[in-house]
């Protein structure tokens, strides 16, 4: 096993190689059994410290929740079929991902804007913001869309300048 991680330090072979290898090889092969072996001791270990370590947990749980929120949010956005891609050519599927990831981004991008003008606006009214506060607030924010509605762009307005919107001071 060290060979191995020399041979990929010095670049003799690459990693994206020896995982081809490995995921092709026999399962009789030592090197593969040696490699499994590491991968459920690390994971053993991991898994002691996330027992042990309430921070970590708690830590992890923190992510996962975000995770978890981005992709009900984006899912909300896949309009039939419940997020499920009925199209089996790879190019129309990833399509399908980059555009639904593209519309969550912009609907991110347009409530954070809307957010801090709010906030903007409480604070010009002399509301103390609590930083804490701030923290708490989501911008997977959907009530507010007519996800069925209808949509007209005006090109003649034009968005704030960013260094209008910015600056909350807090």
């Amino acid at each position: 096993m060290f060979r191995v991680v020399l041979s990929i330090s010095t670049g003799k072979i690459s990693s994206s190689v020896l995982l081809r290898k490995l995921g092709n090889y026999s399962r009789k092969n030592r090197l593969y059994k040696a490699f499994r072996e590491l991968g459920r001791v690390l994971r053993t270990v991991f898994l002691l410290e996330y027992i042990s370590d309430a921070k970590l947990r708690k830590q992890i749980q923190a992510a996962t929740n975000k995770v978890e929120s981005y992709n009900g949010f984006s899912k909300w956005f896949c309009f039939g079929g419940e997020g499920i891609i009925a199209n089996n050519d790879p190019e129309e599927q990833e399509k399908i991902i980059k555009y639904n990831t593209l519309v969550a981004n912009a609907v991110i991008f347009q409530n954070t804007v809307d957010l801090t003008e709010i906030l903007q606006q409480l604070k010009r009214e002399g509301y103390l913001i609590d930083p804490e506060d701030i923290k708490a607030i989501s911008p997977y924010l959907t009530e507010h869309i007519k996800r069925f509605g209808d949509y007209w762009l005006d090109m003649d307005i034009f968005p704030k300048a960013l260094d209008e919107i910015i600056a909350l001071g807090v």
